[in-house]
């Protein structure tokens, strides 16, 4: 991975995701590379709170959280222009399908490919949901 870090300005990272090993290396490669990891959250409304009391610069969302999908929170983020990506064991197919057009990770990936892709989104070297 490159040397490329989150500008102070756009660090908050939400982090949402119910497989505690993948959560703690994302959350863990985020800060390296000078992200404010908000969670790592297991639960669907709980990052829906979150994105909705507090500022976030871009997130990374399971599509399930132990058993209830981050739709909302999908849909909430879009919706203020918050860059984000999905990452999931779900088939492409299974995404919402208003929400086809982010970019989705399926699992396993490679977490620093996902942490690169965040940096670029929220560095404004993308735009908000933009498939690579």
């Amino acid at each position: 991975m490159n040397n490329r870090v989150f500008l102070p300005e756009r660090n908050r990272v939400l982090v949402a995701e119910d497989e505690y090993f993948l959560a703690d290396d994302m959350a863990r490669l985020l800060d390296e590379h000078g992200a404010t990891v908000i969670g790592p959250v297991a639960c669907a409304q709980e990052a829906l709170s979150i994105a909705s009391d507090h500022g976030v610069d871009c997130a990374v969302l399971d599509i399930n959280l132990r058993g209830c999908r981050s739709d909302q929170v999908a849909r909430l983020l879009r919706a203020r222009g918050v860059p984000f990506v999905f990452a999931t064991g779900y088939e492409e197919g299974e995404v919402a399908e208003d929400l086809r057009e982010i970019r989705v990770y399926q699992k396993p990936f490679n977490v620093c490919s996902l942490v690169e892709d965040l940096l670029v989104l929220v560095n404004g070297g993308g735009t908000p949901g933009e498939t690579a």
